[in-house]
């Protein structure tokens, strides 16, 4: 039994699936599993031990983002070690995913840091672990991404003029566009 958020890094995730109408829990398992199914279409067999982890976490932390404005530490932070270990078991090289990995985190920090209101801190978090994928498809992904989740945000910020528009979405859509077409 899940006692507490503190012992168990999912707990919310795994509340919110037990306190959610049946619905929205439906939803959710039929959109990772489009995901999921549209990965094994178009993503490379090495890189599915990355796409299915990356699909999953897309659908949690997008519709979170979406509905709350913030990237949860119960949903940001397990995404090391999972990408983490998918990124091993497709073989990539762990020096080029760590520097990748920092070097993105780190363009998401200065901005965070000289704009604090154009970027919230789960932004941040998650970018560390897209841009080890990210580096590990390409280097060129890197700064591409950039781009394609800019104008994921733009095309949210139609729809989201108060309360914050979400940047999660655009740099899961971006990563997970990267591994399918790259990878």
């Amino acid at each position: 039994m899940i006692t507490s958020s503190g012992s168990r890094p999912l707990a919310p995730l795994v509340r919110f699936l037990r306190s959610a109408p049946a619905a929205a829990v439906v939803h959710w398992a039929w959109c990772t599993a489009v995901l999921c199914w549209a990965g094994a279409l178009l993503v490379p067999p090495r890189w599915l031990p990355v796409a299915f982890p990356l699909s999953a976490l897309a659908v949690a932390l997008s519709t979170v983002d979406l509905r709350h404005r913030r990237l949860p530490d119960a949903l940001t932070l397990p995404a090391y070690p999972l990408l983490g270990a998918g990124l091993w078991c497709s073989g990539a090289d762990p020096p080029r995913a760590l520097l990748g990995g920092a070097a993105f985190f780190a363009v998401h920090l200065a901005v965070r840091l000289l704009a604090p209101s154009s970027m919230g801190g789960g932004d941040v978090k998650l970018s560390g672990a897209l841009g080890a994928v990210l580096a590990s498809v390409s280097w060129w992904a890197l700064p591409g991404a950039l781009v394609v989740a800019g104008v994921v945000t733009l095309v949210l910020a139609r729809w989201f003029r108060e309360g914050g528009v979400p940047h999660g979405p655009g740099l899961l859509a971006a990563t997970w566009l990267a591994v399918a077409v790259g990878g």
